[in-house]
């Protein structure tokens, strides 16, 4: 009985298991069969032209490359150079190794297949501390260097001073061990009781800039900050004035101090007058963390994210891109920062170079740190600045991302990770679109689908994100905008008059952006003309009643053939169409154009009687356009920011000798930016929205109509094609999804900071 009943039991339970067993696989297989499948990591359709290894001619130099250069520059002992990073300013240190651009005419040949490949070159600059100048040279070739050629006077026309140079970390860890010895360690009392610095704390140094007042000084302001994250808006109210022009650090001094708003000739009179009680004292008082960029809520729901549900459809290789119609090779310059050469649309060059050249601010205080600060920031390099972009932040977390390498003040070249990114992007609205509500009923649009090439400087206090955008129109843009923090000054009486308090005792001082790009079209060839375009208003007889009169607009074109004609100054009147343009026609009898649209809040420019002017002079010109010359590469140089007064380039002479420019190769210079002035919204960071400016490059008579209505990404619908895929993929978009294949998030940003121990 017992054994009758046990054996019941076991049955039950197997078939209670057998049951459960069926019911739990029916779920698993529903919910496997309800999960989106992965989205494809390979494009559905291949590229549509080919990767082409000639853009390796504008390829930024590789680590071997870096070290093959620095090498042969060693065993050359007329040159008695060293790669120290601490090497003292007397002797000769090798700060930098770039790329050589080739000449253009050389490059444009080897492109177009009808000439063997250029030489392969690299400049290297050389502090001569020793000599009491500095040095560029070209080393080459670089696959196996042979020679090295002294072309400072070839690029400048002049030797130049060593007081010109960059202040290296070498240099820094000299100035910051000056301040310890001459400054804190005579004023512990004041240090402590107005600050809270002893040997457990420390303030950090933030300079002025240019360094004097007249060519050949080299006597820096430095303010000092708290120690405390963002330490660019916690001005103490100390700042101190040293000289260091000698190569000689042992004749380095202070000439002066500001504490609180009172100078000071030496660190004597200071202690002595603070010790006696007969200056106004600041009080140490702690400061609230208002700098921290620490998220002050937890986050609750991930924002929208971007994924390619067909693969990407662009490509890299090596330097070289492919997307739909474009094509281009890039590099990032240590001084410059962003460029692209050999920008094609349709396999037709658009342009040969687009490039950064300068970012520049002018800075207005009470207090001398900021008073003539005149920032130039290649002189400090604007892609040396250029560390790894946050995946899904800085950049779309799927966009591809690239590493560079770059040789400057260091000892070896310095890989850095994912510092550019490469990304396709809905822009947010329709490239084109019209509903049709008359007659033949319709709607046909387009989304605006764009390539974006992006790097972010972090320069001291700014950050700049640069982007170039390639359009399925054919049109590129060139985009700029600040973020960071903006640069203050310790509150004192009557500064209000520079800018907005922001927080306790903190000023943000107002200041202006310039920006500089370079574009060098060439426009169905490099035969050009420089085009205006405008409106007027003309009073017309009506042909149908002649006795009356309307004002109409009419079309007015201006071929400008000078270069003095085309220096288009900011504060002036100009067209609002400037065109390059070729003599080429359209379909429609049209000059063939690429049009220049200059976005821009710019402050006023500099006035040209001050001495720092010129080297900053491509500043007066919202477009400027020159006959290409090779010995015109750049509107400014590494050298411009401490030498301000007398600038190895200065641009306002590549307008002076007024060439024609009728059917010549034309390049145009574009300043762009805006005028900053400080406000509460700025603490603890500027925001990108609104801060920023660019120009945009626009096919005009270009093609015969608008390339993109040959894009596949078009959508058309017609009354009872609501929901069928045939011209409209928006249709089906439902049963077509897929869930995104992510890479795991890294980040290595921290590799490469500058390090002064």
């Amino acid at each position: 009985m017992v054994e009758r009943r046990m054996n019941s039991l076991v049955k039950w339970a197997l078939i209670l298991f057998v049951l459960v067993s069926i019911i739990l696989n029916i779920v698993l297989i529903g919910i496997h069969s309800s999960r989106t499948p992965k989205c494809s990591a390979q494009p559905v359709h291949p590229p549509r032209g080919k990767h082409d290894d000639r853009s390796l001619v504008f390829a930024d130099l590789t680590p071997e490359e870096y070290l093959l250069v620095q090498q042969y520059m060693l065993k050359d002992k007329s040159l008695n150079i060293s790669i120290n990073q601490f090497t003292a300013p007397s002797d000769n240190f090798l700060f930098l190794i770039d790329l050589s651009l080739p000449k253009k005419e050389h490059a444009l040949a080897y492109l177009n297949e009808t000439a063997p490949k250029p030489h392969r070159e690299a400049t290297a600059v050389v502090f001569h501390g020793s000599k009491g100048h500095i040095k560029e040279y070209v080393v080459g070739p670089l696959h196996n260097p042979t020679y090295i050629r002294d072309v400072t006077l070839e690029r400048y026309g002049t030797e130049l001073p060593i007081n010109a140079r960059t202040v290296s970390v070498g240099e820094y860890v000299l100035l910051f061990k000056l301040l310890d010895a001459e400054v804190f360690s005579k004023l512990k009392k004041l240090m402590k009781e107005s600050f809270d610095v002893d040997e457990n704390k420390k303030l950090n140094a933030f300079e002025q800039m240019p360094r004097g007042l007249k060519s050949g000084d080299r006597k820096t302001w430095i303010s000092l900050f708290r120690d405390v994250s963002g330490m660019y808006i916690h001005p103490v109210g100390f700042e101190v004035l040293v000289d260091h022009g000698s190569v000689n650090a042992s004749q380095w001094k202070v000439e002066g101090l500001l504490y609180n708003g009172q100078y000071f000739n030496t660190t004597e009179e200071l202690k002595q007058k603070y010790d006696a009680k007969s200056v106004k004292k600041i009080v140490y008082k702690k400061s609230p963390d208002y700098g921290s960029l620490k998220p002050k809520n937890k986050p609750l729901q991930m924002g929208p994210q971007m994924f390619y549900a067909e693969g990407k459809r662009y490509s890299v290789s090596n330097n070289h891109v492919l997307y739909l119609d474009w094509s281009f090779a890039f590099g990032l310059s240590s001084l410059t920062g962003m460029r692209v050469f050999d920008v094609r649309f349709k396999n037709e060059r658009i342009a040969y170079e687009l490039s950064v050249q300068e970012a520049m601010s002018v800075y207005g205080s009470l207090t001398p740190g900021m008073m003539l600060t005149k920032f130039l920031d290649s002189s400090i390099g604007i892609g040396r600045f250029a560390h790894e972009l946050a995946r899904g932040v800085d950049c779309p977390y799927e966009a591809t991302y690239v590493d560079t390498y770059r040789y400057i003040d260091v000892q070896a070249p310095v890989r850095y990770r994912n510092s550019i990114c490469i990304f396709e992007h809905n822009m947010g609205q329709p490239l084109r679109r019209h509903f049709s509500d008359f007659f033949h009923n319709s709607y046909g649009g387009m989304v605006n689908s764009a390539l974006v090439f992006r790097t972010i400087t972090a320069i001291g206090n700014y950050d700049y994100m640069w982007d170039f955008i390639f359009y399925q129109n054919g049109a590129v843009e060139a985009k700029v905008h600040a973020t960071g923090y903006i640069s203050s000054s310790y509150l004192v009486d009557g500064n209000k008059k520079y800018g907005h308090q922001v927080a306790e005792n903190v000023l943000g001082n107002i200041h202006t952006h310039f920006i500089n790009f370079k574009v060098d079209l060439d426009v169905a060839g490099k035969q050009n003309v420089f085009q205006t375009k405008d409106m007027q208003f003309v009073n017309v007889s009506l042909p149908w009643k002649p006795d009356h009169y309307a004002m109409v607009p009419q079309l007015v074109e201006m071929e400008l053939k000078t270069e003095q004609e085309a220096a288009l100054r900011y504060g002036t009147k100009t067209p609002r169409y400037l065109h390059i343009a070729s003599k080429k026609t359209n379909k429609w009898g049209h000059q063939r154009s690429y049009r220049l649209q200059v976005f821009s809040f710019t402050g006023d420019h500099l006035p040209e009687s001050e001495p720092e002017e010129r080297s900053m002079s491509w500043a007066r010109y919202k477009v400027a356009i020159t006959k290409h010359k090779d010995s015109e590469q750049t509107s400014s140089s590494l050298y411009s920011q401490n030498n301000i007064w007398d600038p190895a380039v200065d641009f306002s002479k590549y307008i002076a000798d007024n060439e024609n420019i009728e059917d010549e190769d034309l390049v145009a210079w574009v300043t762009t930016g805006f005028l900053h002035i400080p406000h509460a919204e700025d603490i603890p960071n500027t925001v990108t929205v609104g801060n920023g400016g660019g120009v945009l490059l626009r096919p005009h008579n270009y093609f015969d109509e608008d390339p993109s209505i040959h894009s596949a990404d078009a959508v058309y619908i017609k009354p009872g094609s609501e929901n069928s895929c045939e011209n409209n993929r928006m249709a089906c978009l439902a049963k077509e999804t897929c869930s995104p294949v992510l890479e795991p998030f890294t980040y290595n940003g921290f590799d490469g900071v500058m390090k002064f121990d």
